[in-house]
Formats: structure tokens, C-alpha cells, sequence
């Protein structure tokens, strides 16, 4: 990455849902006219556009990070602090980016159990040992202003912010970094010394990022109206959630000029970058297995026996013969089969023969599917062909 100064590593596109206002394909222009050869997703907490990013950047010739924003309980690591007893639980955030395919993973599993595993009364998050369990491949910032050590830091806690950096460093060594954000915001003004000395003191490098919510300053208006419809607030309420102008897709030259002071901080954007590679692929759909056979021949199998059923519990339409339709399912599973498509029937019986049996709504199909003597059969749909010329 010769003569990069700076690489994005905190961007928020639209699956942020209800806070980013960056498209995907307009996030790939951006860094191509900024001449980055590489660019983060930290969407907050989701993995919704990876694929969708992934591919994007890979068009443009840039490089993916492929990262996630996610709250994380360190309850364990604030021992001492007590947990609030009513109302939502708001927890500090870190962010992670996949080094590799492992990280990749990682990701993926953490990211679904706090969706997955969250109480009630708290926002969704991971816990600090699951976290732990699975930090493998993950290179994690502390979180800027709602990380958990500039939380510490601006409450006046700084025994806590170090004890956080330590226990953060003893999980993730060397692939840890501690954030600082310039967007003029007060919180990261009164953080960024604590921050700064932790760094030195612990041996912990810096890393300058800007979180990129929408592309330029005169989006910021824009963007806080949808901060504000996410929130049910109205643009006048004053102790609300609120960004500034400088949350946008900055330059490399505005980076490097806005951390004139720290060039490390700067600098480590492009390590982190050089660090990271793995890209998220499109691959074909992954579909359940039946049986250890061809899927072709279980199909087959389960038709001419759903066929025999039916015709012993309904009989069969005046006019029409046995003959007439095993030759007509015999088409279709030929039709079928040709298109690679066994696999697709069997699953859709699966679950439709599911629903049935427990009393779930099953509608009567529809489109060329209500037509088939193979839904038919296979109980799919209730309506016989032959009795409606179909």
C-alpha cells in the first residue's frame, strides 16, 4: 500500500439499520476517489451487508474489511460497578475486524448470539466469555466514544479504563488497539489524554479512525433527522443522541492533517489493513441433506409412494388412469431432476408436512406450483391436476 497515509476502518452503511445513511455501492465510489485501496464495515451489530460489501469493493478493485460493531457486557471486568435494576441495559460497544476466515467466523457467531441469547431488559449483546471463547482471528478497537474505556475514562474512573485494557489485552495480545476519534464530540476531548497515556503505559498502539455514518458534512442534517425517527425524538429535544457534520467519509489527507500529532495513530490504519485478508464469497445455497442417497431417487421414492396414498384415500379423477399418472409424474420428476431442483421438493415437504401436522395454515399454492402432480403427491398442495385440467 505504498504512498496510502490513511485507510477507513470504521464505516456504518444503511444496514446500520435506522443509523447509517452510506449505500454500499456509494461507499465503493467513495473509497475509490479517495484512492484507498482498502476500506472497513463495522455495521452495528450485524453482518447484513458483508457479502453485498464484499463483492461492491471487490468490483472497484478495493480491498473488504469485513467487521461488526458489537456491545459487549464486561460486567466481569467492572467488578464492583452495579448493574442497573430496571430499564433497558445499555452497554459499551467494541469493534471488530476479521483478520481471516477464522476471525470471519468468529464473527458470525458472536454476532448471531446477541441477537440470539440477549435477555429482555438488555440491548443485544455478547457476554465478555463468550467473547473471550471466540476472539480468535479478530483484531479489536476499543470503541471510540461508546467503547468501554472511554466510558471509564470520562467518569472519572481511570483505575477501571487501565483494569479494561488489561483484561482486553490478556484475550486479544497483540491485535488490540485503543480508538481515538476526533469528531469534535466533548465525551472523546476529555478521553483522548487518559486514552493516549494507557497506550504508552501498556504498550497498546494507537489507532485514529473517523465513524463514517453518511458521506459529506451536508448530510449531517439529513442523517440527524433519521437519528431521530430511529429514537421517537423530535429535532428540538436537547438531551438526545447526536452526532456532528464531521461523522462523514473524510479524506486521507483530512485524516492525516486532523492527527498531525499522533502519525502512528494514523499510520497503524494501513497495518490494520495489511493485516486483514479475507473476503466474503458468493457461493451456491447450502441445502439440507435427505438420507445418505442420491436426492434424485429419494424424491422418486417419495413420490410413487405419496402417489399410491393418494390414490387409495381419494381415488382418481373419471377419465383417468393409474397409467396416466405415473406417466404424468414421471414427466415431472424428470423435468425435475434435470433442473437439479430434487432437493428443493423435498424441503418444501418437509416443512409443509410439518405445519400440518401441527395444525399451522398451509395455503393451497399457487402459480404453476398449484399445478404440479408432484406438490400433489407429495401433499404439498391438495389440489389433484387432472380433476382441474391442470
Amino acid at each position: 500500500m505504498r504512498g496510502v497515509t490513511f485507510i477507513h476502518l470504521r464505516t456504518h452503511t444503511a444496514y446500520s439499520l435506522s443509523e447509517g445513511a452510506l449505500q454500499v455501492k456509494k461507499l465503493a465510489g467513495l473509497a475509490r476517489d479517495a484512492g484507498m485501496p482498502a476500506v472497513a464495515i463495522t455495521d452495528t451489530g450485524n453482518l447484513f451487508g458483508a457479502l453485498e460489501f464484499s463483492d461492491a469493493m471487490a468490483d472497484k478493485g478495493i480491498q473488504p474489511i469485513i467487521g461488526c460493531t458489537l456491545r459487549v457486557d464486561l460486567t466481569e471486568a467492572k467488578e464492583g460497578v452495579a448493574k442497573p435494576q430496571t430499564g433497558l441495559r445499555r452497554m459499551p460497544s467494541l469493534a471488530f475486524l476479521a483478520k481471516d476466515e477464522e476471525g470471519y467466523g468468529n464473527l458470525m457467531k458472536l454476532s448471531s448470539r446477541a441477537y440470539l441469547d440477549s435477555p429482555d431488559n438488555a440491548e443485544q449483546h455478547v457476554t465478555w466469555d463468550y467473547l473471550a471463547d471466540h476472539s480468535a482471528g479478530l483484531i479489536c478497537m476499543t470503541g471510540g466514544p461508546a467503547g468501554p474505556v472511554n466510558e471509564a475514562l470520562v467518569a472519572g474512573q481511570g483505575p477501571l479504563a487501565r483494569d479494561l485494557i488489561e483484561r482486553l489485552k490478556s484475550v486479544f495480545g497483540d491485535r488490540l488497539y485503543i480508538e481515538l476519534q476526533r469528531h469534535g464530540m466533548e465525551a472523546e476531548r476529555i478521553a483522548e489524554a487518559g486514552l493516549i497515556e494507557l497506550a504508552y503505559d501498556l504498550e497498546v498502539p494507537l489507532v485514529a479512525t473517523n465513524e463514517c455514518y453518511f458521506a459529506k458534512p451536508d448530510d449531517y442534517a439529513a442523517h440527524d433527522a433519521l437519528i431521530c425517527i430511529a429514537e421517537g425524538e423530535v429535532l428540538i429535544t436537547e438531551d438526545r443522541r447526536r452526532l456532528t457534520p464531521e461523522h462523514c467519509f473524510k479524506s486521507q489527507a483530512e485524516m492525516a492533517a486532523l492527527f498531525a500529532d499522533l502519525p502512528e495513530a494514523v499510520e497503524n490504519t494501513v497495518e490494520i489493513a495489511m493485516r486483514c485478508a479475507y473476503r466474503v464469497r458468493s457461493r451456491k445455497p447450502i441445502l439440507p441433506r435427505f438420507g445418505e442417497g442420491d436426492e434424485a431417487e429419494e424424491l422418486r421414492r417419495q413420490a410413487h409412494e405419496g402417489l399410491a396414498q393418494r390414490i387409495d384415500s381419494r381415488g382418481m379423477v373419471e377419465g383417468f388412469s393409474r397409467e396416466d399418472y405415473v406417466k404424468r409424474l414421471d414427466f415431472e420428476l424428470d423435468v425435475i431432476t434435470k433442473m437439479q431442483f430434487p432437493g428443493y421438493f423435498l424441503i418444501v415437504s418437509d416443512f409443509i408436512k410439518y405445519a400440518k401436522s401441527k395444525s399451522i395454515p398451509v395455503g393451497p399454492g399457487r402459480g404453476s406450483g398449484a399445478g404440479s402432480m408432484v406438490a400433489y403427491v407429495l401433499t404439498i398442495t391438495d389440489l389433484d391436476p387432472f380433476r382441474f385440467n391442470l
